[in-house]
């Protein structure tokens, strides 16, 4: 099976979702949600990215990314995986309870990400709506500003996400 196709020659927004190894829950825990909000933050400003939105769930991620310039997605998502998956699992193992439920030499994350190259206004808020609904969807709460975790609070009222939130200049 060879590598999938990533269209990155064009300065589209990119919806990209990646998994934890296993379908595990790793990131049920907000400890490594902060931990990879911090990573985020630290590589949108690296790689000159914009966050269009975001939802982090127990056992995925979906973010919607814009790069001023093209040719920078694989190494982003590279990077944000590399660095969050460092201290998730130091935070992991150190915690008894789930050191326990997975070996110590897996990788939090799957190796692959999924992008969908996304080109109009119309299809960023049908990506927003779809990842905002997520956590209603699998009944982790009953309204989508609820969710301490994704974007939706800064679209639904202007509150920080502890991400900064842009848009594309498309």
């Amino acid at each position: 099976m060879g590598k999938p196709n990533v269209f990155d020659n064009q300065r589209h927004v990119h919806f990209v979702t990646f998994s934890c190894y296993g379908n595990r829950s790793h990131l049920s825990r907000d400890q490594c949600k902060r931990i990879l909000l911090g990573a985020l933050n630290h590589e949108l400003e690296r790689h000159r990215a914009v966050c269009v939105g975001f939802v982090i769930m127990p056992d995925h991620v979906h973010v919607l990314i814009w790069f001023h310039e093209t040719g920078k997605l694989s190494s982003f998502i590279r990077d944000w995986k590399r660095s969050s998956s460092r201290s998730i699992k130091l935070f992991l193992l150190d915690q008894s309870q789930f050191a326990r439920t997975f070996p110590k030499e897996d990788p939090i994350w799957q190796k692959r990400f999924y992008s969908f190259e996304i080109m109009t206004e119309e299809k960023i808020e049908e990506k927003l709506t779809y990842m905002h609904m997520n956590p209603v969807k699998k009944g982790l709460v009953d309204n989508i500003a609820e969710w301490p975790w994704s974007s939706a609070r800064h679209y639904d009222s202007g509150k920080s996400v502890g991400v900064p939130i842009g848009w594309p200049r498309m």
